[in-house]
């Protein structure tokens, strides 16, 4: 019986490991993408500007 409380155990601490990966990778992607748009708004700021003096 200790045996399959053991495993009953080890199947719930890697179902939290999981989420916990996964909660983490979410927040990542989303940083990236929020970096990118305001790079890419930065870049086509200064495009214009360039544009501009010309």
């Amino acid at each position: 019986m200790r045996r399959a409380q053991s495993a009953l155990e080890y199947l719930f601490i890697l179902a939290a490991v999981l989420i916990l990966v996964m909660v983490t990778i979410r927040v990542v992607f989303t940083s990236v993408q929020a970096l990118n748009s305001s790079v890419t708004e930065y870049i086509d700021t200064l495009k214009n500007k360039i544009l501009e003096t010309l």
